[in-house]
């Protein structure tokens, strides 16, 4: 990973804060939200775009606005622009967008600038638009290959939409117009089985996207999904079948010759997400637009997930104060997002950066130890890190207990609370 705002492996640990070489621009609007979406998310209606929607116009006043107000930052390496549905911002949109980042921060060279898509949101003049105004990453928001299991999902989409959008991609990466492009997939859907899925990775691994990112289904406060199951109405992988799903994940797809470098990403040799790396490593990023969250010097600040609450903000002028003297992300985030990635953490390295002696770590350590004897969590050479696929597919019990241990901790530290 070149431009890496940070030592991929944590090798060392920075005494201050780092200055932020990443932003994450949030685009909120969508054509309908999915019903397993609880993002900030302003649906519009399936005709609505860029082009004519004077909401989309009005928003994009407002990024411009909080990016100019920005603190100054070295240039920029990784860009990501999420959402919601950034593929309906028009190529011109999008472009004055990273026209903003280059005159607030610059971009280095080399840059990797990525733009989330899905299907049927885009015609092959629109990625031409998209890939002249500077994107050379896309991640395409496939999450099946199934209709019927499109619709269940609330998706606009369908198949077709899926594939023939997955043609124009490969076509523009052959032609050397982008660098990379990577497919979502969502495992663990109502009535899914391991057939099922298996046919569904097929399908992935046929359209050879260099990039893919498998998530797990959550069924999130507020959405369609948990009302459903609320009513008995979902029909849900168990544990046990949840487990077996993301095993046979990491091997169908290792197999086919994708490194598994995070718990829900894989890729071939040179083309992990550069700036997805940014947030599991512990890097500071610039996040703008509503909802978006920002830690530019380790700590995380969230911005209002409405219209109008995210204006109101905006009017407080939120850059005026600074952050640059926050202390960084805490020692629990640390190790939580260093234990999503392949290569695993320096636990006692960041233990003792954060003060942290070894009769401090011992009850987390013995927290740990069953997950150690089944071979789930290893400790090799000073690091640990969960095995691929077994702990990895385990990995919520691994890290519910660090959580657990740090919120107990946490507590006898302020026994007046």
């Amino acid at each position: 990973m070149s431009e890496s705002p940070r030592p991929t492996g944590q090798e060392a640990v920075p005494a201050g804060p780092w200055p932020p070489r990443s932003a994450y621009l949030h685009i909120p609007f969508c054509h309908r939200r999915c019903f397993y979406c609880d993002f900030a998310v302003v649906p519009l209606g399936d005709r609505a775009d860029g082009a004519s929607s004077g909401s989309i116009a009005r928003y994009l006043e407002q990024l411009l606005a909080e990016i100019a107000a920005a603190p100054d930052g070295p240039p920029l390496s990784t860009v990501y622009v999420g959402g919601g549905t950034p593929s309906m911002l028009t190529p011109a949109q999008l472009g004055q967008l990273l026209a903003a980042l280059r005159a607030r921060f610059g971009l280095a060279p080399g840059a990797e600038l990525s733009l989330e898509m899905d299907p049927a949101s885009f015609d092959q003049d629109r990625l031409a638009g998209y890939l002249a105004a500077g994107v050379n990453r896309v991640s395409l928001g496939g999450q099946s290959f199934d209709d019927a299991v499109l619709e269940r999902l609330g998706r606009r989409h369908r198949r077709a939409d899926l594939l023939q959008a997955a043609t124009w991609l490969a076509a523009a990466r052959c032609r050397g117009d982008l660098a990379s492009w990577s497919l979502d997939l969502i495992q663990g859907l109502p009535g899914q089985d391991l057939a099922g899925w298996d046919a569904q990775l097929a399908q992935a691994i046929a359209l050879a996207p260099p990039h893919l990112s498998v998530y797990d289904l959550i069924v999130e406060p507020g959405t369609v999904f948990e009302r459903l199951e609320r009513r008995g109405q979902l029909d849900l992988p168990d544990a046990d079948l949840a487990a077996d799903l993301m095993e046979h994940t990491g091997r169908r797809l290792g197999a086919a010759g994708y490194g598994h470098y995070e718990i829900s990403n894989y890729a071939w040799p040179g083309h992990a997400s550069r700036h997805n790396r940014v947030y599991w490593s512990g890097a500071g990023w610039w996040g703008f637009g509503l909802g978006a969250t920002s830690a530019p010097w380790g700590e995380r600040l969230a911005r209002p997930r409405t219209r109008e609450a995210y204006g109101a903000w905006l009017a407080e002028a939120p850059f005026a104060a600074g952050d640059s003297a926050s202390p960084g992300m805490p020692f629990d985030e640390r190790v939580l997002v260093g234990l999503r990635r392949r290569e695993g953490v320096r636990l006692e390295r960041l233990a003792a950066a954060a003060g942290l002696g070894a009769a401090e770590l011992a009850p987390l350590l013995e927290r740990w130890r069953p997950y150690r004897e089944r071979g789930l969590l290893r400790a090799e050479g000073g690091r640990w890190r969960l095995s691929d696929p077994e702990g990895l597919a385990l990995s919520n019990a691994v890290l519910r207990e660090l959580l657990e241990w740090w919120e107990e901790r946490d507590g006898l530290d302020r026994p007046g609370e």
